[in-house]
């Protein structure tokens, strides 16, 4: 049946994209959900819910249903994955879509399950779960097939996958539960502390974007940043610079290099001289951060480049792989 449509989604912590084959990334949205409480509806979704983190009355919840990488709120989740399934092929469909889902490679499998049921109950006529570092592999043009090791470090705002793929599999990798959200509680802890001054999730996003590095940095750049003075409980503007928040996001980072290594000590001799001559593929929205690739390359002495267009990365991977199914049927088949 010509008709079936297929659809990939890299259901993230902190952004979910939708691809569509031969049409490319059609959504990108928060992964924020607002609900009513009075009657459990969804009010909400995406860019929408996401303009109400922080400000929602008391009959309102705006969440994020995904901690981690995994499903945190089941119901939300399914509420979510049929507005961005609806979004991406419109109200009317004909045939139930088969679905590719990106999953942590550290997933239980409770948490398999729970994506599984999900989207079937969302309207997936199949699901296909694949692990993220496959799939941010393929995204980024690495030839997984091929009889050599490559290394992806795919960082998202809930997780950071490292794996060495060979031969269409994971040869050796580790996951360590921070992301882009653990960075942007980091900042926001590090301003309270030193200027007592509170500030929102969204806020420090900001200052992690505008101005954020992995390492310190001569020429720093500038931020204002408006929040409570948790002294007198009033409105006050800072100025945050570059190297401030280096210094407030190292422990985070400390933990994604230490997974990085662990990987490296893993991986067959033979795949680590793979790995010496190729370098490393840094993916994912949160692998953007200024100078992330510099810091890996420091640390481990191993080349790190960063992928095109990482944050699509691992939704365009899961786009290129349903539309070649045979070619990577082996290497990434967990089918319900």
């Amino acid at each position: 049946m010509r008709f079936a449509k297929k659809i990939g989604i890299d259901l993230g912590t902190a952004n979910t994209l939708v691809y569509l084959p031969k049409k490319g990334v059609v959504v990108n949205e928060p992964t924020v959900v607002a609900i009513s409480i009075h009657d459990n509806k969804v009010l909400a979704v995406g860019f929408e819910a996401k303009e109400m983190l922080g400000r929602t009355p008391d009959s309102i919840v705006a969440s994020r249903p995904m901690r981690d990488g995994v499903i945190a709120d089941y119901r939300t989740t399914e509420a979510m994955l049929r507005y961005f399934i609806s979004k991406a092929l419109g109200p009317v469909r004909l045939f139930r879509p088969e679905v590719m889902v990106a999953v942590p490679a550290g997933i239980t499998s409770t948490e398999r399950r729970a994506v599984i049921e999900a989207s079937m109950k969302a309207g997936a006529k199949a699901t296909y779960l694949v692990k993220e570092p496959v799939l941010a592999a393929i995204g980024a043009g690495i030839p997984i097939n091929e009889a050599s090791g490559n290394m992806i470090i795919d960082i998202g705002g809930g997780t950071a996958e490292v794996a060495i793929i060979s031969l269409g599999g994971i040869v050796a990798c580790a996951s360590a539960r921070v992301g882009g959200n653990k960075f942007d509680q980091a900042i926001a802890e590090y301003i309270r502390k030193k200027y007592s001054l509170a500030i929102g999730e969204r806020t420090a996003e900001d200052i992690k974007i505008s101005v954020g590095s992995a390492l310190p940095v001569k020429e720093q750049l500038e931020i204002s940043v408006r929040g409570r003075d948790l002294i007198t409980g009033l409105p006050k503007n800072i100025e945050i610079k570059t190297n401030e928040v280096a210094e407030a996001i190292d422990d985070q980072l400390h933990e994604i290099l230490q997974t990085i290594k662990l990987v490296l000590q893993e991986a067959p001799p033979e795949l680590s001289a793979d790995v010496m001559d190729k370098g490393m593929v840094l993916s994912g929205g949160s692998g953007l951060l200024r100078n992330l690739d510099q810091l890996i390359t420091e640390s481990t002495g191993v080349p790190c480049y960063m992928a095109e267009e990482a944050m699509l990365c691992v939704a365009k991977g899961a786009g290129i792989a349903l539309e070649h199914l045979d070619v990577y049927k082996r290497s990434i088949m967990a089918k319900k």
